[in-house]
């Protein structure tokens, strides 16, 4: 164990006091542990995120890119359309592959 010597503003000092109390019985070196462990996980979620999606009536059975459902010619899929920005769900770089999902998985996608 080793002991850092910083200064918090006191808003800080009381988020953290609040945070531990709740949440580790006090413990606030727990509480500053789990804040970054939290941090860790979402840093580097930059990159291509969805912002919307482009109606697109097939002319040809295909697949949707998410669930794997088989739809007909003749039916309308939804195109991704991306942009950079950061999310959970991001994607490092711009897919390649041709992506068109059903209507449920792109509000699904809309709606996360």
């Amino acid at each position: 164990m080793k002991r850092l010597n910083f200064t918090l503003d006191n808003e800080t000092v009381e988020l953290l006091g609040e945070l531990s109390e709740k949440y580790y019985s006090g413990n606030k070196s727990q509480t500053v542990r789990a804040a970054l462990e939290s941090l860790a996980v979402h840093a580097g979620h930059e990159g291509w995120v969805i912002a919307g999606y482009t109606p697109k009536e097939l002319d040809d059975e295909i697949s949707c890119h998410t669930c794997g459902e088989s739809h007909e010619k003749g039916e309308v899929l939804y195109r991704p359309v991306f942009e950079k920005g950061s999310s959970p769900n991001a994607l490092s770089s711009m897919p390649t592959e041709n992506w068109l999902d059903c209507p449920q998985c792109a509000e699904k996608q809309i709606y996360n």
